[in-house]
């Protein structure tokens, strides 16, 4: 990651911007930029923030932006896959655990109440309409008789 700030940085420095310039022009905060720079990608939150980040600063230099891109790529892959395996399965089990731990603290309280299904309200109104017809049917037959 350094060597793709070194380059970033070179191009701004051959093409005369500023860091404040650039930062203005891409909307992009200062202190990124200067941490993309130094290649400091641990101030970074959003790994894809951080590719568009580049992208676009690649872009206002006037580098091969997709050539960047790949370089990056090429670094997340050889950084995440030093991860052993081990780590990763233990991590996912510890995930789960938390998970089904969450899952069994229930308050009755809070526990929310079972959903009727909605075939049910349909019969009730379809009932109650029924209901009225036939009142109003004998309503009818009771005056005209």
């Amino acid at each position: 990651m350094n060597e793709i700030g070194q380059a970033l940085k070179e191009a701004r420095d051959s093409s005369g911007v500023s860091i404040e310039e650039a930062s203005k022009d891409l909307d992009i905060n200062e202190l990124s930029l200067k941490n993309i720079e130094e290649g400091n990608i641990g101030c970074f939150k959003d790994v894809y923030e951080l590719k568009n980040y580049l992208k676009s600063y690649a872009k206002y230099l006037g580098l091969d932006e997709n050539r960047i891109i790949d370089e990056f790529n090429e670094y997340m892959f050889e950084y995440t896959s030093k991860i052993p395996l081990q780590e990763i399965e233990k991590r996912l089990q510890e995930d789960s655990k938390e998970k089904k731990a969450l899952e069994k603290i229930t308050s009755p309280y809070t526990h929310p109440a079972p959903k009727t299904k909605k075939i049910y309200y349909i019969l009730v109104y379809l009932l109650i309409i029924l209901l009225i017809i036939v009142a109003v049917i004998w309503a009818i037959n009771q005056i005209t008789m």
